[in-house]
């Protein structure tokens, strides 16, 4: 007879197996380099992405690499995630916003979001755009089935003031 309760059950699962399809063909036959100029930014109108290694191009197995630029005074959604993030300030100053606390930033600096932070990034000069590089492992999360992602604060949908019209540097 089979047990009732679930904690009488042998035959329990303690960690799911990591697996996938592996196909050394394919990864072989992946682009090694990924050229700037075939990547578009999407989003905006106050926080712009560019997506060089993303979970969907199958293109890498643990890392989620963008470019983000805020156009002048912009802001991003506020949400939060449980993978850890990691923000390299290529330019500008700004600061972030982590479970109500400001943490100010420039040009050099790197920003950590520690998982499950609820977080919003933000351009503070009004005149000039911010730029960072974003690494996390998100895909790493998606593979082990670990994902879980809340927006709680949408992306704005109107430019800023000084932000009408902002188009991000495509060339830079």
């Amino acid at each position: 007879m089979a047990a009732q309760h679930f904690e009488q059950r042998k035959d329990r699962v303690f960690l799911r197996a990591i697996q996938g399809e592996y196909s050394l063909k394919r990864l072989r036959a992946l682009p090694r380099v990924r050229r700037a100029e075939e990547i578009n930014f999407i989003d905006g109108p106050q926080a712009f992405s560019k997506h060089y290694l993303h979970p969907e191009d199958n293109l890498g197995q643990t890392l989620h690499l963008h470019l983000e630029e805020y156009a002048p005074g912009g802001s991003s959604q506020m949400h939060f995630h449980v993978n850890e993030a990691i923000f390299y300030i290529l330019d500008g100053r700004g600061f972030e916003l982590h479970d109500g606390i400001r943490y100010e930033w420039e040009a050099g600096d790197v920003a950590v979001v520690p998982n499950h932070t609820v977080h919003q990034h933000n351009n503070a000069d009004p005149q000039r755009p911010a730029r960072v590089l974003v690494m996390k492992t998100k895909p790493m999360f998606i593979f082990m089935n670990m994902l879980f992602q809340k927006t709680v604060i949408p992306r704005p949908k109107e430019p800023t003031t000084n932000g009408v019209g902002f188009v991000p540097r495509q060339d830079e």
